[in-house]
Order: structure tokens, then sequence, then C-alpha cells
């Protein structure tokens, strides 16, 4: 008897229409630089010894970030799945949200882990305040845990 072994699917990863397009656009802008690159690495191969070569380390630390960030940003664009934001009476994946703690309001946009940043007031689906806010409604509190302590927000309004 043969027992075949698959590894399992890797997870599809969410992004919003404009974080998909993002990763797009930084990899065409990373294989429009990866030729020169290449060009100066092999500038640098024929200027002989490699050992003592500062140009030829250089170059090829170069062209090994240029080809990670591509490897990486190849298996995003694999995974990769746009999740249209649906209904606006409830909070969702791509939803604009402005809560209030009784003395401020802040603006967050629920995106993907790959593509969340607060200094950019979006936030993933998966931090405490993406997962607190997630199928909530207007004028619902919501109970934010993080490390620093637990805090309560209003949602004022969802877009």
């Amino acid at each position: 008897m043969v027992i075949k072994l698959t590894p399992p699917s890797p997870k599809r990863i969410p992004f919003t229409k404009d974080g998909y397009q993002n990763v797009l656009d930084e990899k065409a802008k990373l294989l429009a630089e990866r030729p020169d690159a290449v060009e100066h690495l092999h500038k640098a191969r024929e200027m002989g010894d490699l050992s003592e070569n500062g140009y030829y380390k250089a170059a090829r630390a170069r062209l090994s970030g240029i080809d990670a960030n591509l490897r990486r940003i190849e298996r995003l664009v694999r995974l990769g799945r746009v999740v249209e934001s649906a209904a606006t009476d409830q909070v969702g994946f791509g939803n604009t949200v402005v809560i209030a703690d009784g003395t401020r309001e802040y603006e967050y946009k629920v995106v993907g882990g790959y593509e969340s940043d607060p200094t950019n007031k979006t936030v993933s689906h998966i931090s405490p305040i993406g997962k607190a806010l997630l199928n909530k409604r207007v004028g619902e509190e919501i109970t934010v845990y993080a490390p620093s302590g637990s805090r309560k927000y209003t949602i004022r309004t969802i877009r």
C-alpha cells in the first residue's frame, strides 16, 4: 500500500484592491531594477580578484536583495486574493471606520496583515483592534485588549 502525503495547501492572503495593486507595482519596480543590478555585478566580476573587490560585494548584495524581495513578492502575488468590502452596516475587511474613546476620534481602514500600517491609518484584520472591530455596527462599543491594557471605543461611522 502506498500512502501519498501531500503538504497542506498554503493559506490565501487577503488584500484590498489597492494593497494588491501596490504589491504588483513593487514587483514591476524590482523587475525594472534587476537588469541594472545584473550589469553592475557583471562589470564587477570583470575587474579581477573578487576576494578584495568591494564593488563586487556591493553589487552582489544589491542583486541578492532584489532577488529576495522578488521571491517574497511572488509568494504574495501567488497566494494573494482581493477581498472586496461588502456592506457598510457592519465592519468588514476593507471598510474604513471612525471610532471614538470619549476624548478623541480615530479613523482606520481594516486591511490584511501584509498591508497594515497604523501610521497610515490601516490596521490588520488580525490585530487586536481589527479583531474587535470586525462584524460590529455603528453605535456599538468595542473593547480592545492589547499588551498595554484594554481600551473602550464606540464606533461612529463605517464606510
